[in-house]
């Protein structure tokens, strides 16, 4: 029987990650913050209460999308061991995954566009869940594929039928 105890995962995404997330956040928040504006301008009669709720959400967008990615950096853990593939996510509400060796399916890597940009890769670990696979965001993209190989290579070791 195994005395395994569970602890927070060491390792966290590359730190280039800050920057990707940034990037996204930005593609959603400047729009948004510009039509709020653009909204204000051509449609209403200028009411100065008006305007400076508009600038108000505008500038929330803005800080929302410089601070969260950063928040998220913090909070966001990983850690592959012999035995399991562990995540941990969330600010308030901390989302533990964990998913044993012998009941992985697949392992794969994902590189979007904007990723490629920064050097960043993210990695799925199927499993027989019914809560869905576990992702390992955001790692430097060579470590990723070694550490798709690592799990394969595990996964293939571990006994189990993996369902």
């Amino acid at each position: 029987m195994s005395t395994t105890t569970l602890r927070p995962p060491r390792n966290q995404a590359d730190p280039r990650a800050v920057a990707w997330w940034t990037v996204q956040a930005l593609i959603l928040a400047v729009p948004a913050a510009v039509a709020a504006v653009a909204c204000y301008w051509l449609f209403t009669d200028h009411r100065l209460w008006l305007g400076v709720a508009t600038v108000a959400f505008a500038v929330l967008c803005l800080a929302l999308a410089l601070a969260v990615p950063r928040a998220y950096y913090r909070v966001e853990r990983w850690e592959v061991t012999a035995e399991a593939v562990y995540t941990r996510k969330g600010w308030l509400t901390h989302t533990w995954r964990i998913a044993p060796m012998s009941r992985i399916q697949t392992v794969d890597t994902a590189r979007g566009p904007v990723q490629r940009l920064f050097g960043l890769a993210d990695v799925t670990v199927t499993t027989a869940s019914a809560a869905g696979a576990i992702k390992i965001e955001a790692l430097d993209h060579e470590q990723a594929a070694e550490l798709a190989e690592r799990l394969t290579a595990i996964t293939q070791a571990t006994p189990g039928d993996a369902t």
